[in-house]
């Protein structure tokens, strides 16, 4: 026992492995159950928390969708653990009383809560649930110092930083807690579903697989491996020159968001998203693909970092849902195609386009939504 132990502590201290805490709380539990009393096992520190960020955050509602008189609306702020503090709308049942289901929603990626997530936790609200859309770190009214930067770490973090927050709450019931995707925080959804054993019910929502189409462009099944390898060092080459530019320059080159003007030649799903954020329907001053978009270097993280890698390991009810008529089709159907598990289903929305799944009434199919959260949160 305690050469092995010896051994044990002796390849963590090789390794610089800091951050072993889960092994040394197993270590913990195994000395314990030898009857030594945690005689010799490392003890563990704690961090204090340093309080959060003011924001400043709108008193007005600033939706790009009506407001419902059958929910209570408030602002909330919460922290995630890299200490940046995030903004959300919550939207309350009324007259519900005691601990409900409740349910984060984000996306999609480039849009603020004001938009179609807000739009998804508003109508969800109204079907019975305590919902929260929220702005991801470093946009809309969030927090962070740098502006429109995107991660696929942190923005996986925001996720189960929602979900810290709801668990807190007196009245959310913390075992009944689910989290909603839309476009690119569907894939974000997805990772945090595969590492937060907390999510009890992930949505994803005309899902895009972010560092798919980031590492490998629009329709990669079209293009050979060799030309895929190509096109990434070039890009990496390119966006990393940017990087010594910004440094230089103090300041970071943004991608220039939906295109505008709009080409006549643009293809019909550039139109699309051009329909969406450039005009009153879906246009909101915080929202970076409405305006400048994202910092141009966001994109090298999630070239290196695939989101999807453990998403054949989520044992909790997912339900993904996709335009029939969307260019993005393919990301849902490959990355449910990796899900195990008769807890799994597949949607496709006849006749929908991918930005009919940010607010089209007619064809975002809250029913089976609703009917899916309350099948697996009660």
């Amino acid at each position: 026992m305690k050469n092995v132990k010896k051994i044990k502590w002796m390849i963590l201290a090789l390794a610089g492995l800091a951050l072993a805490g889960s092994v040394m709380t197993a270590e913990a539990a195994d000395v314990s159950s030898q009857g030594e009393k945690g005689n010799g096992v490392r003890r563990i520190s704690t961090t204090p928390w340093q309080g959060e960020e003011p924001l400043k955050l709108t008193d007005t509602w600033d939706k790009t969708f009506p407001k419902s008189d059958k929910v209570d609306h408030s602002k909330v702020t919460f922290h995630n653990r890299y200490g940046i503090t995030l903004a959300a709308d919550l939207y309350r049942p009324k007259n519900r009383k005691g601990k409900m289901a409740a349910l984060a929603v984000a996306g999609p990626f480039g849009a603020v809560k004001e938009q179609a997530a807000g739009l998804y936790a508003q109508k969800l609200a109204e079907m019975g649930f305590l919902t929260m859309a929220f702005d991801p770190s470093f946009i809309g009214e969030s927090g962070g110092r740098v502006r429109n930067v995107a991660s696929p770490d942190i923005n996986t973090e925001d996720f189960s930083a929602a979900v810290d927050y709801l668990s807190s709450r007196a009245d959310v019931n913390p075992d009944k807690i689910g989290i909603a995707g839309i476009c690119g925080f569907g894939g974000m959804a997805l990772n945090a579903a595969a590492m937060d054993t907390r999510i009890k019910a992930t949505v994803t929502s005309t899902m895009y697989d972010m560092s798919r189409v980031i590492a490998n462009g629009y329709f990669d099944y079209e293009k050979n491996q060799t030309l895929l390898k190509k096109e990434r060092m070039e890009r990496r080459k390119v966006l990393n020159e940017e990087r010594t530019l910004d440094y230089r320059n103090g300041n970071y080159k943004r991608d220039g968001g939906v295109v505008d003007p709009l080409p006549a030649d643009a293809p019909q799903f550039v139109k699309d998203y051009y329909d969406y954020y450039k005009t009153k329907r879906g246009y909101h001053p915080r929202s970076p693909n409405s305006n400048d978009g994202w910092n141009l270097t966001s994109a090298l993280s999630f070239m290196n970092m695939p989101l999807l890698t453990y998403a054949d390991e989520i044992e909790s009810p997912v339900l993904m849902i996709h335009g029939e008529k969307a260019h993005s089709r393919y990301f849902s159907e490959d990355a449910f195609k990796k899900l195990k598990g008769n807890n799994k289903e597949l949607l496709i929305v006849p006749g929908a386009s991918h930005t009919d799944l940010y607010d089209n009434m007619d064809k975002i199919p809250f029913d089976k939504i609703a009917a899916f959260f309350h099948k697996y949160l009660g």
